[in-house]
């Protein structure tokens, strides 16, 4: 590795310090003053008070070499209260202080030369900072990172990290979007943290948030009402006024930035669907462009939520290339397994049936459930024809923090099902061609609640905990009076503590052996299923199914083809007929979680919750044009 390399970015927005001067940049075009308010590093209480100089289009700057790297620094518009930089590196401590003025360059890499890995390696880890471990900072994560690799994660992905109001939470309330959270250990912790990966071989992603700003500590309206539309309303507030350049500027350095002084891999942007754009070019794509074009060194790798379907910024180029979008997270898998799993019918589960298997075969040989069929939930058409895109054009997951945090008690998938059940389910998530995804813990069956939680005070802290209660009084969960006693509070901190991942379960027999199974079904991932997904095309998935039993098909190369067989029914599937004649005989079994399965396949039997992965040289099933 090329040590000693030292990265940064040139800001729009911000303090940018170098060679022992700082400039300071601010868009504040209805502002008739503004000043670089300042202060040693020893108090943070503000000493100093030099003007900025009003340029073209509403920008304010100053170059000084009165403020230096750990000094805390804010801006006063027109003479009133000292704000924090909007765009800072870092903070001095919550989101009411000061920023800090960083160097970027103070921190020397390892790992300069690290050119990523390609995108079909990728196999998400998704972790909380707070929660990850006992410390819940970025440095206490380096050690669990040989843990880690071992396991056969090849990416992390972190939860929101930028400040956001309190000293725990989610971070999708984040405020300064280009400060890592002071909780967690600041831009210093976080550069240790990706070079430490690096080192390891994994990837770093981060989750951002580009579709609004959290409640608390967002001072923009204050003195920058024209980064907002008051006319367009998203859940969250006024949305992001994206067809005022500077403001999308912001956003897409803060992509860049995140990229580059940070040699961050990825960015997982958040609910996409939410981002109330009015230009002609949709704000993701322009991002992922200027992503495309900026970073051409090494890997770099962009996945999305979004709630519609959509699949324009997942398309694929002729040659197998991502123009745009790496992969887009599926949540249609997981509601498929989840349904599945556990009988769950209650609000957008109602889409999807528990006593079939066809919506998650359609998952998995062509993309999404909902390619444009009426949702009995959303109560609309929803998604578009989704089976030209190659299945590593999405992320499927079994869990992730929305969809174990946002259950009223927070409870994971293993403790809602059986362990045979949940045992194949994780087989097919780590067998698929797509991309895989856990949370936290999942690779050693953890059962620990995660759940929502916050740092609020005052009014705020009354009206989420009000409103998380409001959320789920419709439940089945509630229909007994008395569980709403027992509801975890999302600012009371026992929440946050009973979240903690229980590193201890490691000892226990039972979550050794789930460890062992996950490391086997990812080493065969890495040695067989990988190498085959290198520009792996679309339209080459299909899938047979009957009641709970199914086999999917995916040409991944030219003449070499990938099954999944899957029983999901707690009796014996009789296949005879599912497969052509003799079709068995010279495939390849790669995986099967019972013994002696595959032979009862030859015969014409599956076993009850069983799964086998084949590889062969033909397709073993019949085609719809064959029937």
């Amino acid at each position: 590795m090329d040590a000693g390399t030292t990265f940064s970015f040139d800001l729009s927005w911000g303090a940018h310090y170098e060679d022992g001067k700082a400039r300071f940049r601010i868009w504040a075009p209805s502002a008739k003053s503004v000043e670089v308010a300042s202060a040693e590093s020893d108090d943070f209480q503000c000493e100093s008070f030099e003007p900025m100089a009003r340029g073209e289009g509403g920008w304010w700057e100053l170059v000084t070499d009165t403020v230096q790297p750990g000094d805390g620094y804010g801006f006063r518009f027109d003479g009133g209260k000292v704000r924090p930089d909007p765009a800072a590196r870092a903070q001095g401590g919550d989101v009411h202080w000061l920023s800090r003025l960083v160097d970027p360059k103070a921190h020397e890499w390892r790992t300069g030369d690290w050119k990523g890995r390609p995108w079909q390696e990728c196999v998400f880890y998704e972790l909380h900072v707070g929660t990850f471990t006992p410390e819940g900072t970025f440095e206490a994560i380096i050690p669990k990172l040989e843990h880690l690799r071992e396991t056969g994660i090849t990416a992390i992905e972190l939860l929101p990290v930028a400040q956001f109001g309190g000293q725990r939470g989610w971070g999708y309330d984040g405020v300064l979007l280009y400060a890592p959270h002071q909780a967690y250990g600041g831009p210093e912790g976080l550069k240790k943290l990706v070079d430490a990966a690096h080192e390891r071989g994994i990837m770093v992603f981060l989750d951002v948030v580009y579709n609004h700003f959290g409640p608390d500590g967002n001072y923009l309206p204050e003195y920058l009402p024209e980064f907002f539309h008051q006319e367009i309303s998203t859940p969250w507030g006024a949305a992001i006024a994206y067809d005022e350049a500077p403001v999308r500027d912001f956003m897409i350095e803060n992509a860049l930035y995140w990229l580059r002084e940070f040699q961050i891999d990825g960015l997982r942007l958040d609910a996409i669907d939410s981002i109330k754009d009015t230009t002609d070019t949709p704000f993701v794509k322009e991002l992922a462009m200027r992503v495309r074009e900026t970073v051409t060194d090494r890997h770099v790798h962009i996945t999305t939520e979004d709630d519609r379907n959509i699949k324009w910024h997942i398309e694929r180029g002729e040659d197998g290339s991502v123009p745009l979008v790496s992969g887009e997270w599926n949540d249609d898998f997981h509601h498929t397994a989840h349904v599945i799993a556990t009988n769950d019918q209650e609000g957008y589960y109602r889409d999807y049936d528990p006593n079939s298997a066809e919506q998650m075969a359609t998952a998995l040989a062509t993309g999404f459930v909902f390619q444009g069929q009426e949702s009995e939930h959303r109560e609309r058409r929803v998604g578009t024809d989704s089976s030209e895109l190659p299945p590593t054009a999405f992320v499927n997951f079994l869990q992730n923090h929305d969809q174990i945090g946002n259950r009223a008690f927070g409870d994971r998938m293993r403790s809602l099902t059986s362990g045979r059940v949940y045992d194949c389910l994780q087989a097919i998530l780590l067998l698929s061609p797509q991309i895989p995804l856990m949370f936290q813990g999942d690779e050693f069956g953890d059962t620990n609640s995660f759940c929502f939680f916050t740092d609020f005070d005052g009014e705020l802290a009354n009206a989420v905990s009000k409103g998380r209660k409001k959320e789920f009084k419709s439940f089945a969960a509630f229909e007994d009076p008395e569980a709403a006693d027992i509801f975890p509070d999302p600012n009371d901190e026992r929440t946050f503590e009973v979240s903690r991942l229980d590193w201890t379960r490691l000892a226990q027999p039972i979550h050794k052996r789930r460890l062992q199974v996950t490391r086997k079904l990812l080493g065969i991932r890495a040695k067989t299923l990988v190498p085959l997904l290198d520009k792996v095309q679309g339209g080459t998935g299909m899938a047979m199914v009957e009641g709970l039993g199914f086999v999917v098909a995916w040409e991944l190369q030219p003449g070499r083809f990938w099954h999944l067989v899957v029983n999901l029914a707690d009796e014996a599937w009789d296949v005879e007929g599912a497969f052509h004649q003799g079709a068995l005989e010279g495939a390849e079994c790669v995986y099967t979680n019972h013994k002696n399965a595959f032979e009862s396949l030859s015969q014409g039997t599956m076993c009850a919750t069983c799964v086998i992965a084949i590889l062969a040289d033909t397709l073993l099933i019949a085609e719809p044009d064959d029937e």
